[in-house]
């Protein structure tokens, strides 16, 4: 089994990979395999809304000169998926915006590649708007028909600074029980 952690952050290596790390923590002690994604110095363009994936069919966008297409061929090969965003403006980045919308187009273009994997929304934030953010990531989950995976609390984590939410105990203990609660749905969706 695999997991793919999306970083939907500028900052490689920031507060959102530090919480999607922890998450990847408790899945490897079930022998899960994760792998992680950082869009910082890769930058992604927003849909266009041109339909050409419900012409091709062929599991990737029409747009060729980002990473795109590569991100999306290891989250259909992926079992579950994490989304990660810092809050910006109370919502999600721009990057992990324009990821979700392009995903969302070729998934539902070829049949719902993203059907029945188990997905869970993680937010790095430095005080208020995370729960948008969380409801934009949910939303996407949830409209892919996937499973999504709750944690003890919000699924967020307060920090400003890079490594501040290596402060927020119950914050990274909310990231374990995610991470513990999607190896427990993971096994129980392979059988």
């Amino acid at each position: 089994m695999k997991v793919v952690g999306i970083n939907g952050s500028t900052r490689k290596d920031g507060n959102t990979a530090i919480i999607i790390k922890k998450v990847f923590d408790e899945l490897k002690k079930d022998s899960i395999n994760t792998e992680l994604i950082q869009f910082a110095g890769k930058p992604l363009h927003g849909c266009t809304g041109c339909g050409a994936c419900f012409k091709t069919r062929n599991n990737k966008c029409i747009m060729q000169d980002d990473m795109f297409n590569e991100y999306m061929q290891k989250l259909i090969e992926a079992d579950g998926i994490i989304l990660g965003s810092p809050v910006y403006f109370s919502d999600v980045t721009a990057e992990m915006k324009a990821f979700i919308d392009r995903a969302g187009m070729v998934a539902n273009a070829n049949g719902g590649l993203l059907k029945y994997k188990a997905g869970a929304a993680v937010m790095a934030v430095r005080r208020g708007g995370a729960t948008h953010a969380f409801d934009t990531m949910n939303h996407f989950l949830h409209y892919m028909q996937m499973f999504l995976v709750g944690g003890s609390y919000w699924n967020m984590v307060y920090g400003r600074e890079i490594g501040e939410v290596e402060n927020d105990k119950e914050g990274l203990e909310n990231m374990r029980v995610i991470g513990e609660n999607m190896a427990w749905l993971l096994q129980h969706i392979a059988k």
